[in-house]
């Protein structure tokens, strides 16, 4: 998987590309601890982003966790593998997708 970040301020957008797995997981997880300090709102762009599994879904939770503190978190460019997974899962609800 790769992470690209790109910070505006106090706006972060994270594009992820490949799998967001078991495997790849505690990266993401490592990244958003070290990168949300001060930010108000979170993109996550999931536009190159192919695979989500539980452990993916528990990192995006936690997230939404810390942004429902300090400010919001937006999901964009959700492909229908993925909206899938988050309906099954009851993730559209919890989560802000556009």
């Amino acid at each position: 998987m790769k992470i690209e970040k790109k910070t505006d301020g106090t706006k972060l957008t994270v594009a992820l590309q490949g799998r967001l797995d078991t495997m790849t997981a505690p990266e993401l997880d490592k990244e958003f601890h070290e990168s949300l300090d001060g930010v108000t709102e979170l993109v996550v762009d999931l536009a190159e982003l192919e695979y989500i599994s539980s452990a993916g879904l528990r990192v995006l939770l936690s997230a939404q966790k810390v942004m429902n503190k300090q400010g919001s978190m937006v999901v964009k460019n959700v492909n229908e593998q993925i909206m899938e997974v988050f309906e099954v899962t009851g993730f559209s609800d919890i989560l802000t997708i556009e």
